[in-house]
């Protein structure tokens, strides 16, 4: 069974820094775009930012842009989110999902339904 292996959330304050990466070892991984959710409590799950397969295209929520920056390694069959600036109200569980659109492809999407594979969620907390 595939599965997509998120990491690198924890607790910061504001102001700093992290990165997530999501892994996908079971994957051909040039062949998908990436998304990354996150779920704060009580709210909707929200789609933060997308990569495409080739990479060409990427996406940013305009609460993240300027601040958040997604990247891919074809070759590592990894997808990061680098996340500078971090605020309190970044504070969610982040998830990284798998959509196959073919390689060299410039489709993204964040339509949660759409996505065939997900990673298990990191916990990012922004607090001082």
């Amino acid at each position: 069974e595939v599965q997509l292996q998120a990491s690198g959330g924890g607790l910061v304050q504001p102001g700093g820094s992290l990165r997530l990466t999501c892994s996908a070892p079971g994957l051909t991984f040039d062949e998908y775009a990436v998304t990354w959710f996150r779920q704060a409590p009580g709210k909707e799950r929200e789609g933060v930012s997308c990569i495409s397969s080739s990479g060409g295209v990427t996406y940013y929520a305009n609460s993240v842009k300027g601040r958040f920056t997604i990247s891919r390694d074809n070759a590592k069959n990894t997808a990061y989110l680098q996340m500078n600036s971090l605020e309190p109200g970044d504070t969610a569980i982040y998830y990284c999902a798998a959509l196959q659109t073919g390689s060299g492809s410039y489709y993204y999407s964040l339509e949660p339904t759409n996505f065939e594979y997900w990673g298990q969620g990191t916990q990012v907390t922004v607090s001082s």
